[in-house]
């Protein structure tokens, strides 16, 4: 686990100094392989397409490790496949873009950025705010929890998994993409729901709480893995627009999507600083055993 918080703090930090990093990575590759299975489909073609993969990282890690200065070349895999993970662009210098476009025209390009491949994004206060939240789960949370629970390959697993079932670009047939989708929303499940507890806990607890019970009481047995975690983006949204009633509570306030985007990204931050400082107690708990 100390290893891992190293590699996630040092993935985290080139990012904040080098944002360009997250754009290294391609799916050239991945979209080969994709298109190397058009003689399958339905589950097996998704299994196939994420669990090969999968495997190869999971044995290039252990290769790494026999190796000499294993520890130091298991490390660079890490923060390299992390790179990847958290791309394809860096978040923090897409909240950035935003903010500090020249005009409106410049801040809606922008904003696109936020979308996943194929999508858009409407250019209003809760659309944003919706868009902000789940490029924070898919582009930040979700791959950091995976890779704190099952390392390099959990990561890739997450992040390849995301690609099948969301990029509306990829060659798939029908039964592969419902599939895919299922695979995408069953691993953003977990980090979702921790991300929600996270946001309620360093920001406004009953109006994150109230939007998540809304959901509970709606949500199907099945909707962990067919629908997409909305319930996040809705929590977010409730305790953003609390943070703003606290304030003057203008109009123009609740209406204004830099406002909310603002706001937004410091509550994130405060759940990433939330999660990293967990992450190192666990580990500082682990030596002092």
């Amino acid at each position: 686990m100390a290893s891992s918080l190293l590699a996630a703090l040092i993935a985290l930090g080139l990012l904040h100094l080098l944002p360009q990093l997250a754009q290294w990575r391609g799916d050239g590759v991945f979209r080969a392989w994709v298109r190397q299975l058009d003689d399958t489909d339905g589950r097996g073609r998704v299994l196939l397409t994420l669990i090969v993969p999968t495997v190869l990282c999971l044995l290039l890690a252990d290769l790494f490790g026999r190796l000499p200065l294993g520890g130091f070349l298991q490390l660079a895999f890490a923060v390299l496949v992390l790179l990847y993970g958290l791309g394809p662009h860096a978040f923090e210098a897409d909240l950035e873009a935003i903010l500090h476009a020249p005009d409106p025209v410049a801040r809606q390009k922008a904003a696109q950025r936020l979308a996943e491949p194929g999508g858009q994004v409407v250019w209003s206060a809760h659309a944003l705010g919706e868009a902000v939240a789940m490029a924070a789960l898919r582009r930040r949370f979700g791959v950091l929890l995976w890779f704190f629970l099952l390392g390099p390959a959990g990561a890739l697993l997450y992040r390849l998994a995301q690609t099948l079932g969301r990029d509306q670009t990829l060659a798939l047939d029908a039964a592969s993409r419902i599939h895919a989708r299922y695979v995408a929303n069953a691993l953003d499940w977990l980090p979702a729901q921790l991300l929600v507890f996270t946001l309620a806990l360093v920001g406004h607890w009953d109006a994150v709480m109230a939007a998540w019970r809304r959901w509970r009481q709606h949500a199907a047995p099945t909707s962990w893995y067919t629908d997409d975690p909305d319930f996040l983006a809705a929590a977010a949204c409730a305790d953003i627009s609390v943070e703003i009633e606290a304030g003057d509570g203008y109009a123009e306030e609740r209406t204004d999507p830099l406002l909310e985007l603002a706001r937004m990204r410091s509550a994130f931050l405060r759940a990433l600083l939330a999660w990293l400082s967990v992450v190192a107690l666990i580990v500082l708990g682990g030596w002092l055993t």
